[in-house]
C-alpha cells in the first residue's frame, strides 16, 4: 500500500516540532499493528514495518508450522510453510508477509489518529524532559492571557503557569508583558506537562542576585540562606570563602547598584543583607537588625531562642506586624520569642514561684534551675535525681526527696504543672520552605545542643545577674 502521505508527515514532524523520526516511525508501525489485529483477528500475531525505501507499511503475521493445521488464523502446514521458506520445520514460526492488505478509508484514518496521539505523547515527554530539567532556573517568557486569575506565560516551546498566589501583591501584568520568574517544578498531567513559575519564592530572591552578583556566580559569595515577605520586605544571609571580599558589601554593589536592580525587579521590595555565621548567637543578633539585642537564650535542642531587648528596642526587634521577627526566623530556621528584659524577670519570677510548688524546694535552688532552663514543675518532673544533684550540688537524699515530691505533688493535683504563657509574649515561628540553602549541617549530630553550649555557658552567667526579686 501507499504510505507517501505519512512520509510527508514523519518529515513534516522532524522538522517543525523537533521530534526524532524514529518516534514518529515507531508510532507509524505501532498504529498498523493495532489496524491489523482489529482486521485480521486478535487473535493473531502480528508486526509491521515501516519500509523507507517506497514508504510503504509491510504487515506480517506469524504462524506456527505443524503437520496438520487446526486452526489457520494461528497456523500453516508445513508443506505450505517450505514453499515459503524451505528451511522451516515443524514446531517453528514463520513470519508470513501479508500482500495488499487492503486497509479501507476507515482503517487508514484510525491508524492516523493513532499516529498522531503517540506523535503528542511523544511531544509532550519531550517537552517535559527539557522543562524538567530546568527546574531551579530563572525563566523569561511572554504574559499571553488570564485563567482564573493566573497568567499563562508563553516560554516559545510551551506555555507555563504563574498562578496569583506567585504573583508579587501589587503586581499587574498586561499581555505582551515580558515576565520573569523562577522555576519551580514541573508536572506531568492528563493534558500534558504543567510548568509551574514563581515570583514569591526566595529562590527567585537568590536567583536574582545569582545575576548581579559576580562573586556569587563563581562561587567566592554564598547565599546561605533567604526570607521574603513578598512586596513588602526580605533577608538574605550571605558569606565568602575570600576574607578579602565583604559579601554584604559585595551584593549591596557601588552606590547600591546591584542591590538596586533586584529591588527594581522585586517592586520595591526592602531587602536587608546580613552576614552569615556558625555562631548562631552572632547571626541571629544580625537577622534581627535594625533592633539592638540584650541576649540571647539558646534551646538548641528544639531550635529555639529567647531574645532579649530593651523597652525601646521592643517595636525594632519585633517590626511592623512581627515582619521582623518572622524573617529573622525563617532565615536562622529558629523559634524566635521576644522578649523585654522587664518581661523576662516577670517570666523568670512566675517560673520561680511555679518550682516553689514542690516541697524541698528553695527560692536559691529555684532560681538556679531557672537558669538552667527549668521552667516549670512539668519540667521538673523530667529531671532524675542525679540531675539535681549535678545541677544544685545538693546531696543525693534530698535529691531523692525533691523527686519524690514533685512526683506526689503532681499525682494529687496540688501544683500547676506549668506557668501561664503570657499574652504580651511576642513568638515567631518559621523554618526555610525550601531546600539547598540553609546549612544542612542543621541536622547532622554535631548540630543541637553541642552546637550551642559554648553560647548557653556565657548567657547562664550573664542572666545569673537577673536576681528576682
Amino acid at each position: 500500500m501507499s504510505f507517501s502521505e505519512i512520509g510527508k508527515v514523519i518529515e513534516t514532524l522532524g522538522k517543525d516540532r523537533g521530534i526524532d523520526k524514529q518516534i514518529v516511525i515507531k508510532a507509524i508501525e505501532q498504529a498498523f499493528l493495532v489496524t491489523a489485529r482489529k482486521k485480521y483477528g486478535i487473535q493473531g500475531e502480528y508486526e509491521t514495518r515501516y519500509n523507507e525505501e517506497d514508504g510503504d507499511i509491510e504487515i506480517y503475521q506469524y504462524k506456527n508450522v505443524v503437520e496438520k493445521v487446526r486452526d489457520n488464523i494461528i497456523e500453516i502446514e508445513v508443506s505450505k510453510a517450505k514453499e515459503l521458506d524451505e528451511d522451516v520445520e515443524i514446531g517453528d514460526q514463520l513470519g508470513i508477509k501479508i500482500e495488499n492488505p487492503n486497509f479501507t478509508r476507515v482503517d487508514v484514518q484510525t491508524a492516523r489518529q493513532i499516529i498522531f496521539q503517540k506523535v503528542r505523547d511523544a511531544e509532550r515527554e519531550i517537552l517535559f524532559a527539557e522543562f524538567k530539567h530546568r527546574e531551579g532556573e530563572l525563566i523569561t517568557g511572554i504574559a499571553r492571557r488570564y485563567e482564573r486569575g493566573n497568567i499563562a506565560v508563553d516560554l516559545g516551546k510551551a506555555d507555563a503557569i504563574l498562578s496569583k498566589r506567585e504573583i508579587i501583591p501589587g503586581e499587574n501584568f498586561k499581555p505582551g508583558d515580558r515576565i520573569q520568574a523562577f522555576l519551580t517544578e514541573v508536572v506531568m498531567t492528563n493534558r500534558g506537562p504543567e510548568i509551574r513559575l514563581s515570583r514569591t519564592s526566595p529562590m527567585f530572591l537568590v536567583k536574582l542576585f545569582e545575576i548581579e552578583v559576580p562573586e556569587i556566580q563563581d562561587g567566592t559569595i554564598e547565599i546561605k540562606s533567604a526570607a521574603r515577605e513578598p512586596g513588602q520586605r526580605a533577608k538574605i544571609a550571605v558569606i565568602s570563602s575570600d576574607k578579602e571580599i565583604d559579601p554584604v558589601g559585595a551584593c549591596v554593589g557601588m552606590k547600591g547598584s546591584r542591590v538596586q536592580n533586584v529591588v527594581n525587579e522585586l517592586q520595591g521590595e526592602k531587602i536587608d543583607i546580613v552576614k552569615w555565621s556558625e555562631d548562631i548567637e552572632g547571626f541571629s543578633r544580625a537577622a534581627l537588625a535594625p533592633a539592638d539585642i540584650s541576649n540571647i537564650m539558646l534551646d538548641g535542642e528544639n531550635s529555639s531562642m529567647d531574645v532579649i531587648v530593651e523597652e525601646d528596642q521592643l517595636s525594632l526587634a519585633i517590626g511592623r506586624r512581627g515582619q521582623n521577627v518572622r524573617l529573622a526566623a525563617m532565615l536562622t530556621g529558629m523559634r524566635i520569642n521576644i522578649l523585654s528584659k522587664s518581661k523576662l524577670q516577670e517570666k523568670f519570677k512566675k517560673a520561680t514561684e511555679n518550682l516553689l510548688q514542690v516541697e524541698g524546694v528553695t527560692e536559691a535552688w529555684s532560681q538556679v534551675l531557672v537558669q538552667e532552663g527549668i521552667m516549670s514543675v512539668g519540667d521538673l518532673s523530667g529531671l532524675a535525681a542525679s540531675d539535681l544533684v549535678d545541677l544544685l550540688g545538693i546531696q543525693e537524699t534530698e535529691a531523692e526527696k525533691i523527686v519524690k515530691n514533685t512526683i506526689s505533688s503532681i499525682e494529687e493535683g496540688k501544683v500547676e504543672l506549668a506557668v501561664e504563657e503570657d499574652e504580651d509574649l511576642v513568638s515567631a515561628s518559621a523554618v526555610p520552605a525550601y531546600k539547598g540553602l540553609l546549612d544542612s549541617e542543621a541536622e547532622d549530630d554535631k548540630s543541637g545542643k553541642d552546637k550551642f553550649s559554648d553560647a548557653e555557658k556565657r548567657l547562664r552567667e550573664e542572666l545569673a545577674a537577673f536576681k528576682i526579686k
